[in-house]
């Protein structure tokens, strides 16, 4: 009887009496009887070059480096691989073997149900699922995938798939770069004309408001006429900004129409160029093909010769009537293109005329809409002033208006030349005033006067004498 005690990456399987299959233990006394064996359970890197087909059947090799080990934490899985797998070192080509059999065989049945373009766009699904496929084979002997590392895939000799695909998509990442390099030019160059245009609506609206600042604080002492004169201001700043911000508008519009013009231009070069160079490459083709043919020449007869030279010249005129119809029609396409273009950017500049045509009239009626507001306003603080007596605020706005000395006039003009006859009131049969002397002559004279001008005024305007001055009667006109 000895004692016996494992590492700590290591455990103890006994067998014998008194023990009616396995023990696993840590330490333990061992028996007459007994049997004991010691086995590692540390994880093993093991290296695979796994070679595997597609859908298609392309061939492809799949490097990958797996870390596998004992299950430690289920006492099942630890007396299955005691039970199978220990008397075997670890590093031994059975254990490898029997690894790398169950990882092949299960990348092979995955890779066969996948195109190549799912293996290579899905690598991390691709690489999970083949985890989960050897895992379950796996645990049949109690083995446990700490780690699965799946490098690139690589072509198999004489299958350039991967190569040709990484060549592809370099020259659409070039492809890509130089449309971004030219998209950025592009938001640079409107991004410009945006800025310059805001600041001109910036200008517009600082000017703006300084002059209505100034506008107001000119006008404090002139009150509500002043007011009215302010808010037509205003408006008339605002039409302004309105204005600044249109044209702004319209010349961002401007930079985007010329940006694509020019785009369609360096377009068209372009293609032009790529198809001169693709006939040019043609004719170096057809100039060998030539060179070959008068090789050949040499050595058969002169007929078979003249015949090869007819077709070849057949089949070079054929070819150029061709090429030369692809230009025209490609041309033609171009210049149809423009004229799509130019005719929507002239439809486009009919719009916003339209537009601009509309908004001007809106801006027109709103400030007839706002006069009239301020009117309103203006006669509604007047007739609160006087109390609400309606015959009191007309009487102010036709003496403010200059009603009375228009009516005067109107009234001078219409006599004037007739020569009329011009009759004077007495308050006595004779004309004089008894103790008054001269001096009250002139007075008598003004108030004589006063019922003749009241008796007019009322005629012509409708408007009595305020009732401190008197009323007039019938007797009056007399």
């Amino acid at each position: 009887m000895w004692y016996r005690v494992a590492k700590a990456s290591q455990y103890l399987v006994i067998t014998g009496s008194g023990i009616e299959d396995i023990k696993l233990a840590k330490k333990a006394w061992i028996l007459p009887g007994q049997s004991c064996t010691i086995f590692d359970v540390s994880p093993v890197n093991y290296t695979f070059n796994v070679q595997a087909m597609s859908a298609e059947k392309l061939a492809f090799r799949l490097p990958a480096v797996f870390t596998i080990g004992p299950r430690v934490e289920d006492k099942e899985s630890l007396l299955k691989y005691a039970k199978l797998l220990s008397p075997h070192d670890r590093l031994s080509e059975d254990v490898k073997d029997l690894v790398q059999g169950i990882i092949e065989g299960e990348t092979r049945v995955l890779a066969a149900s996948m195109t190549m373009e799912d293996i290579f766009k899905g690598s991390k699904d691709f690489k999970k699922e083949v985890f989960e496929k050897v895992q379950i084979e796996l645990n049949q002997f109690g083995l446990l995938i700490y780690n699965a590392n799946i490098k690139q895939l690589v072509d198999v000799p004489g299958h350039e798939y991967f190569s040709y695909l990484s060549q592809n998509i370099q020259t659409e990442a070039a492809n890509q770069a130089k449309i971004d390099v030219a998209e950025a030019k592009m938001k640079g160059e409107i991004g410009a004309k945006l800025r310059e245009g805001q600041t001109l609506q910036n200008a517009a609206k600082i000017n703006a408001e300084t002059k209505i600042v100034s506008t107001q604080r000119e006008g404090e002492g002139k009150k509500e006429e002043i007011k009215v004169s302010t808010d037509v201001k205003i408006f008339a700043n605002k039409r302004e900004a309105d204005l600044a911000e249109a044209n702004a508008e319209l010349a961002t519009k401007k930079a985007g129409w010329a940006q694509r013009a020019q785009m369609a231009e360096v377009e068209s070069a372009k293609a032009v160029a790529i198809r001169a160079a693709e006939l040019q490459r043609e004719v170096e083709r057809k100039n060998a093909m030539t060179q070959t043919e008068k090789l050949k020449a040499d050595f058969l007869c002169k007929a078979s010769v003249d015949y090869e030279i007819k077709v070849q010249e057949a089949n070079s005129e054929l070819y150029n009537k061709q090429k030369s119809a692809e230009a025209t029609f490609f041309e033609k396409e171009k210049e149809v293109e423009g004229q799509r273009l130019a005719a929507e950017a002239s439809l486009y500049a009919r719009k916003q005329a339209a537009d601009g045509e509309l908004y001007a009239k809106k801006k027109e009626a709103e400030g007839l809409v706002a006069l009239a507001e301020a009117q309103g306003t203006y006669i509604r603080t007047l007739l609160e002033a006087l109390g609400g007596n309606y015959a009191a605020l007309r009487d102010y706005l036709m003496i403010n208006g200059g009603m009375f000395q228009e009516v005067a006039k109107i009234n001078a003009e219409a006599i004037r030349g007739l020569q009329p006859k011009i009759s004077i009131w007495t308050n006595g049969t004779g004309g004089e005033v008894a103790d008054g002397g001269a001096a009250m002559k002139e007075v008598a004279a003004v108030y004589r006067a006063l019922p003749p001008l009241f008796k007019t005024v009322q005629e012509q305007t409708g408007m009595s004498p305020p009732p401190w001055m008197g009323s007039l009667t019938n007797s009056d006109s007399q």
